[in-house]
């Protein structure tokens, strides 16, 4: 056996915690590059405590999933502001931009030397300026993941800039920052969690470590995420949710994914589909189409045996079979509302060009096993 494992430097987890940001942020200096989202009201009360601490902010907004340019743009503004630390607050895009920023900033060459896919994927000649990753969502884990998903439009691809060198320094998880974050995000933002417990757990670079992580993961999202969409105020699934989250980031980011994500990167750099929402839309098809292919060619895997383990936390059955565990997927993903994938203008004639860059994702490696064209058109079609 033979694994590694990598994560934040430090991470800071639980209820209240935002209040610590300034103390946690004071080694690295007193300016700070602060990279936001939408939610103008709360970047607004964080950063006047840091501006109360003493701390001169630069604020750089992040509206939408994060592209080339835009890292680009912000990485020469955090090079003119001479700030000593960046600053995420935001969902996953904002996380992403902001590890790209300070990736991009000490390093003078063109992104498409570092970037994977559509790039040569270089490694990182100098380290990049410290990031503190606050997430305001229960998603995607970017606080304790090493790279940052990019659109380019001109490709039609997102894509990654990857490093050891990207993982925050400083990870603060504070459930409260989710309170009341709508239905319709949560739903897409909690779906992504849980496919990220799931890829982890089923892929070909699964480890004990992470493992752990995915079982407990698995077990808090099947718990909370249909409650934290209920009532976006309960305080308990918040906090369930943010923890099946942060588990995930570590799990993905220290052994693999799959099929779902495989899909999410062409899909979400041909059309304005956002990553929780296709992530959702497709999960229940992707499990189902490894775990017909496991039975048919390798029904003795330990991924096929995974997908039952699923199966029994989802459902409460120790002796489920895995397609219990697509059943229930599916139930969630109706309950929970989530559109199909023709709402973004994906269309029958789009599947050969958006398969052929699946297989090419990096995402795609970790699957439990090849899949066949028809199998990944089958994927697309159901999810459409």
């Amino acid at each position: 056996m033979r694994f590694e494992f990598a994560t934040a430097t430090r991470i800071v987890f639980g209820q209240k915690t935002i209040g610590d940001l300034p103390a946690l942020a004071k080694p690295f200096g007193k300016r700070a590059f602060v990279v936001t989202g939408r939610d103008k009201i709360r970047r607004a009360g964080i950063v006047a405590d840091l501006e109360g601490a003493g701390f001169t902010c630069s604020l750089f907004g992040v509206a939408g999933e994060p592209t080339v340019a835009r890292a680009r743009e912000g990485a020469e503004l955090l090079r003119a502001s001479a700030s000593n630390v960046v600053i995420a607050i935001g969902g996953g895009s904002v996380i992403d931009a902001a590890k790209a920023i300070a990736a991009l900033a000490p390093n003078s060459g063109d992104i498409f030397e570092y970037l994977e896919i559509i790039g040569h994927g270089k490694p990182l000649p100098n380290a990049p300026a410290p990031v503190i990753a606050v997430p305001t969502t229960a998603g995607t884990g970017s606080e304790v993941t090493r790279n940052a998903v990019l659109g380019s439009p001109e490709h039609g691809v997102k894509v990654s800039l990857r490093s050891p060198l990207m993982l925050p320094r400083i990870a603060l998880v504070d459930p409260d920052l989710t309170l009341g974050l709508p239905r319709d995000n949560t739903a897409s933002t909690g779906l992504d969690a849980l496919t990220q417990l799931v890829e982890p757990f089923v892929c070909a670079r699964a480890n004990p470590m992470t493992d752990g992580f995915c079982r407990d993961g698995l077990a808090m999202a099947a718990r909370f995420l249909p409650r934290a969409c209920a009532q976006g105020r309960d305080a308990e699934a918040r906090v369930g949710m943010s923890y099946a989250s942060l588990l995930g980031g570590l799990a993905l980011a220290n052994a693999g994914l799959g099929v779902v994500h495989g899909f999410a990167a062409p899909v979400g750099g041909m059309f304005p589909a956002p990553h929780g929402a296709v992530c959702a839309a497709l999960l229940p098809h992707g499990m189902a189409a490894n775990i017909r292919a496991l039975r048919e060619r390798a029904p003795e895997s330990t991924a096929l045996v995974r997908y039952g383990e699923i199966a029994s936390i989802f459902t409460g059955n120790a002796a489920a079979a895995p397609e219990e565990g697509v059943e229930w997927v599916r139930a969630l993903v109706r309950q929970l509302d989530i559109p199909p994938l023709r709402t973004y203008g994906i269309r029958e004639n789009d599947i050969p060009d958006l398969c052929a860059k699946a297989e090419r994702a990096g995402s795609m490696k970790a699957n439990p096993l090849p899949l066949t064209q028809d199998e990944l058109s089958d994927v697309l079609r159901a999810a459409l």
